[in-house]
């Protein structure tokens, strides 16, 4: 195994893991919509408690990939999770309060009242797509930070530090991310809305989420398909193979797709999928396993995306301040020795995806009903 292959290869995991992240979102894409959704008190704990089954898979990928990233490319965890702190702190934050909800709405001594907790939820299924949508967005638009490896011949402790105030809050002032995390909240209603449909057992519920369905999955379109032509058309922040400078390079992505062709076949496989699970939801009131196509082909786009921002000689975290400053998947990684040893660790990967799909099975194999929440285990 080569460097450059281990470097591909530790790119394409951190991927997985991001694209699996944004599918998983569906929690927080249902969360939003706890009050559009349920009418009744009796309805909004039905949602909360299909949600609560998995709330603790998407944390423990979110957290899992930011593990990946220090591992694999440390560079970028203390480039952008040090010096972009407040844009991610107000993520997990509001993750933490989605944790906090969860635990404690229905909990005796609950002073704040349950629809409190239950804003929490909302707060959290709104916050999270939007903020982690437009921090995804800076692989492609750039980020203001500035890099200088030479501080570790002076005994400098920091190597990369943000090139203004505003740590990391900057993001959200480029439209182009802002689009991006508009698309991706939408894109988690849609889920949101599929996965309910699948694990919901009242038929008031699953008929508002038909039509909600319809509505996501528009203004999901109207702000993606805006985002990817912008990206294919643009310039894109290219490595120069034999110096390793970077340069612009014009309509650099949609080079990328070009010279990667069986990328560009996965997203459109991708897209059909999405486009499958939601169209055959919304002509059939029978049919009711959209989620699993439509997630599966979310999986495909985003994994083709960021593995075109990080492949084929690109700088997957340009930086704004300082050109030369963007990380690339070479500039940025761990040691081979390193590297190398987590492959083999990496190998025990599809035994826990085995061992998620099978709790997952059991958790779902049968659908969620008002008689079940009953219990006093319940959310």
């Amino acid at each position: 195994m080569s460097y450059i292959f281990l470097q591909h290869y530790w790119w394409f995991v951190v991927s997985l893991l991001g694209a699996l992240l944004v599918f998983l979102m569906f929690v927080q894409g249902a969360n939003s919509m706890v009050f559009s959704l349920g009418k009744t008190a009796d309805e909004r704990r039905l949602l909360v408690n299909s949600t609560g089954r998995k709330w603790e898979i998407t944390f423990t990928t979110l957290v899992t990939f930011g593990g990946a990233f220090f591992a694999s490319f440390p560079l970028f965890y203390s480039t952008s999770f040090g010096g972009a702190y407040w844009l991610w702190m107000v993520i997990l934050f509001s993750f933490v309060l989605q944790a906090v909800s969860y635990e404690f709405q229905h909990k005796l001594g609950n002073l704040l009242g349950t629809r409190t907790f239950q804003c929490m939820l909302v707060a959290n299924g709104i916050i999270g797509p939007l903020l982690l949508g437009g921090a995804v967005g800076t692989f492609f638009n750039g980020s203001n930070f500035v890099v200088d490896k030479g501080n570790l011949t002076t005994l400098q402790p920091v190597i990369s530090h943000w090139a203004n105030g505003s740590y990391g809050l900057d993001a959200l002032l480029d439209p182009w991310n802002l689009v991006l995390g508009f698309a991706v909240f939408f894109l988690a209603r849609v889920l949101g809305t599929l996965y309910i449909i699948n694990n919901v057992d009242d038929d008031n519920l699953r008929s508002r989420s038909s039509v909600r369905l319809v509505g996501a999955m528009i203004m999901f379109l109207i702000f993606f398909l805006p985002f990817l032509v912008y990206v294919l058309v643009k310039d894109g922040f290219a490595v120069d193979a034999a110096t390793g400078a970077i340069v612009m390079e014009p309509m650099k992505y949609l080079h990328n797709l070009m010279d990667m062709w069986y990328l560009a076949v996965v997203m459109v496989a991708g897209v059909a999928l999405l486009l499958y699970g939601v169209g055959r939801t919304v002509v059939s009131n029978s049919y009711i396993r959209g989620i699993w196509p439509a997630g599966i082909g979310v999986v495909m786009v985003v994994l083709v995306l960021l593995l075109c921002a990080g492949w084929n000689n690109t700088a997957y975290y340009p930086s704004n301040a300082d050109l030369q400053s963007s990380l690339t998947i070479a500039n940025s990684c761990s040691s081979r020795f390193t590297l190398s040893t987590m492959f083999y660790v990496s190998l025990l990967v599809p035994l826990v995806l085995a061992y998620i799909a099978y709790v997952w099975r059991v958790m779902d194999s049968r659908k969620l009903t008002h008689d079940e929440i009953a219990d006093d285990e319940a959310y």
